[in-house]
């Protein structure tokens, strides 16, 4: 007899008891690696759906920049990333990598915590009764809910935070907004792009109520932006300011 106060889920295949967490992790272990087998036989078919949705989602940022932009008055006062007024240092693109880091990091906990809400702890709660079941069942639901508000006072912040510092940059450069995000494209919208491709595996899978899918595509999405993230921070070191320079010229 299992002790009292344990959620025990009983396992048919050697009859043993285990705990509802468990069992749990062992469905959510067992859905990621049939996810990732599913995708192995056609992932161009996965990753474009994530490449196009997270390029949408980078383009309505860089437009939303831009707005604020053109609406926002310079402020001399203002600190401008230091590699746009010095010679170009491995250091700079090194502290780049790291802020970029951070928010990848942000996103793809947002996918882990999709897997967990829509996933993992409906999985848990199918062994609870009572009030703990009922917890489970509602924390689901709840957290998606933080997820999506998350999300949305990050991308607003986001653009306010760089559409006032492209305010700035674009007066001391005299060159138009318009004109500087061009200047900025080539390493902007990639960069965005990588970032945003947890978040694009995140609403795919919403909307189609495929949660158990979500830990497979935080592994992915990770692996595949983070060299992308590399690239984007030397281009923006090194290459990025010449073309401003050129187009203020």
């Amino acid at each position: 007899m299992p002790r009292a106060g344990l959620n025990m889920k009983r396992r048919p295949a050697d009859a043993q008891w285990v705990s509802a967490n468990d069992y749990a992790l062992v469905q959510g272990l067992r859905d990621t690696r049939e996810t990732l087998d599913g995708w192995r036989a056609q992932p161009w078919r996965t990753l474009r759906g994530w490449l196009l949705g997270s390029m949408l989602v980078a383009v309505g940022l860089l437009f939303a920049v831009y707005v604020v932009a053109e609406n926002a008055a310079a402020d001399p006062t203002r600190l401008i990333v230091s590699h746009y007024g010095h010679e170009p240092r491995l250091a700079d693109a090194g502290f780049l990598l790291y802020r970029n880091s951070l928010v990848l990091a942000l996103h793809a906990m947002a996918c882990v915590a999709g897997f967990i809400a829509g996933s993992s702890l409906p999985a848990t709660a199918a062994g609870m009764t009572g009030a703990w079941r009922w917890v489970h069942e509602k924390a689901g639901p709840l957290a998606i809910g933080f997820v999506l508000a998350a999300t949305i006072f990050s991308l607003t912040t986001q653009a306010y935070a760089l559409g006032g510092a492209a305010s700035t940059l674009a007066a001391r450069l005299d060159i138009s907004p318009a004109l500087l995000l061009i200047g900025l494209l080539p390493h902007a919208l990639p960069e965005l792009t990588a970032l945003f491709l947890p978040l694009a595996a995140w609403i795919i899978a919403s909307r189609r109520r495929r949660w158990h899918e979500l830990l497979a595509a935080t592994f992915v999405t990770s692996a595949i932006a983070f060299p992308v993230l590399i690239v984007t921070a030397l281009v923006e070191v090194y290459v990025s300011p010449d073309v401003l320079r050129a187009l203020a010229a």
